[in-house]
């Protein structure tokens, strides 16, 4: 399964090498479609491949970090 998603980091999270460690924590492939990162925020555009179950884990360990993460609605970035 392959799920798009935004991610917002706000200013705390932006050096912290989370993306990293989701690869490593779960059995996801990050694929990163877009980005745009400064000293101030983070915005990711990412593709996570991977069982269900594990995507979802993928999810809220980037919410527990304080990250936002709002669904690709459409395929804009393909």
């Amino acid at each position: 399964m392959k799920k798009r998603i935004y991610l917002t980091y706000p200013k705390e999270q932006v050096k912290e090498p989370l993306l990293y460690h989701v690869g490593r924590l779960f059995k996801v492939v990050t694929n990163i479609r877009q980005a745009s990162i400064s000293d101030k925020i983070g915005l990711v555009a990412l593709e996570l491949d991977g069982e269900p179950e594990e995507i979802d884990k993928a999810i809220k360990y980037f919410i527990d970090h304080g990250v936002k993460v709002e669904p690709i609605e459409l395929d804009i970035i393909e």
